[in-house]
C-alpha cells in the first residue's frame, strides 16, 4: 500500500475589486487577492518559485512566473500558515486566475502546491 505524501499544502484565496485604483473607462479594473497557504503535512515547505495563469473576460491569458512571493520564499512549518496579499490588472471587470507553488521539503524534494482556480469580478458584473 503506497503511503501519502507527507506534502499537502492547501491554498485558499479571497479576492476584492480595487474601485479606487480601477479605470472602467479606460478598460483597467484592478484587484487585490490574499492568499492563505497553509501546510497540512508533516514536514516543513518553502516557497520557491510562483506560477500563475490569469485570463479575462475576452480570453487574454497572462502567465506570470517567478521566485517567491511579495519578495519571500516562508518556509512554511506543519500546522503553520503563510499569509500574503498581491494584486493584478485586467481589462474586463471579470477574469479568473489560477496556478501553483513550486515547494521544496526539507528533504530537498520539489512539488506543486496546486492553486484552485478562482474569479475576479467587479461588484455587479455577474448576474
Amino acid at each position: 500500500m503506497e503511503s501519502e505524501s507527507p506534502n499537502r499544502i492547501d491554498v485558499q484565496v479571497e479576492t476584492n475589486y480595487v474601485e479606487s485604483q480601477s479605470q472602467p473607462d479606460e478598460q483597467r479594473f484592478v484587484f487585490s487577492y490574499t492568499v492563505t497557504i497553509r501546510n497540512e503535512g508533516e514536514i516543513p515547505a518553502r516557497l520557491m518559485n510562483r506560477h500563475w495563469i490569469i485570463t479575462d473576460a475576452n480570453g487574454k491569458v497572462q502567465e506570470v512566473r517567478g521566485e517567491g512571493v511579495v519578495g519571500e520564499q516562508p518556509n512554511i512549518k506543519p500546522g503553520e500558515t503563510f499569509r500574503y496579499t498581491s494584486g493584478t490588472v485586467l481589462d474586463t471587470p471579470v477574469g479568473s486566475m489560477q496556478g501553483s507553488y513550486d515547494m521544496i521539503d526539507n528533504q530537498g524534494k520539489h512539488f506543486d502546491a496546486t492553486i484552485p482556480p478562482f474569479s475576479l469580478a467587479r461588484p455587479g458584473s455577474l448576474h
